[in-house]
């Protein structure tokens, strides 16, 4: 089954993702559990868009005013939760922010 793993912090975490993640990337794809990821710029840079009335809506900025916000992914296939959730507790910014896990839908590829 594919996770998606939402790597969340405040921004004073944006210091520890440029630390790399302690080995944790290289057990996991011996592991061969990886499918892809990757870090993302500050959510200063964000561009949410959105669509009503048929008028399209440009804010900057991330989509929510929190104090965590996503820093990262990683996508995962793994044999089930429990399993997802081990990856993730070993993932370095467990420590110091959030890591979200969500089932990625099966979803047809003629509807991608």
């Amino acid at each position: 089954m594919k996770y998606l793993l939402m790597i969340c912090g405040d921004e004073s975490a944006e210091a520890h993702a440029n630390d790399g993640c302690g080995g944790w990337s290289e057990e996991m794809e011996q592991r061969g559990v990886v499918e892809g990821g990757a870090g993302l710029r500050p959510p200063s840079e964000a561009t949410t868009v959105r669509v009503r009335d048929d008028e399209l809506l440009l804010t900057d900025g991330p989509f929510a005013e929190t104090k965590e916000q996503i820093g990262g992914f990683v996508l995962i296939n793994c044999a089930n939760l429990d399993e997802a959730i081990e990856i993730a507790a070993k993932h370095p910014a467990a420590g110091y922010g959030t890591i979200e896990i969500r089932p990625v839908l099966d979803v047809p590829p003629e509807y991608v």
